[in-house]
């Protein structure tokens, strides 16, 4: 049986992260290919991020502006955050789990196939 789990419970809740953040699971998308576009926005302010994967030619970039999205909407609703003093303070893809097909082979062989899918998060601050 847990025990002082109130007061347990509320020293979590006191010391959680108060930056804010999103995160988009089981993405089907390889986190190798991720982590090419998140490079290109860590550290970056939250318009420059933006229109950077606007116009990025990947197929990663649709799905982490979304996030990115998600995140300066939770600051702005949840957190009461302006806009123009965000900044993308860590941004991350790890591997979530691989879906195993087989591919068809010649002589009546087959090889696996790995379809990977990532996990993304985007924690953002202020300024």
């Amino acid at each position: 049986m847990a025990t002082r789990s109130k007061t347990k419970s509320a020293a979590r809740k006191q010391n959680a992260d108060r930056r804010p953040q999103a995160h988009a699971k089981y993405v089907r998308i390889s986190p190798r290919k991720v982590k090419i576009v998140i490079d290109l926005i860590r550290g970056k302010s939250v318009q420059e991020a933006q229109a950077i994967l606007t116009f990025t030619p990947k197929a990663a970039s649709p799905v982490v502006l979304k996030l990115l999205n998600s995140a300066i909407a939770n600051a702005e609703n949840n957190l009461e955050m302006n806009r123009n003093d965000l900044y993308v303070a860590e941004v991350y893809a790890n591997p979530g789990p691989t879906l195993k097909r087989y591919v068809a082979r010649s002589r009546g062989s087959a090889s696996p196939m790995l379809k990977r899918t990532s996990h993304i998060s985007v924690v953002l601050d202020q300024k």
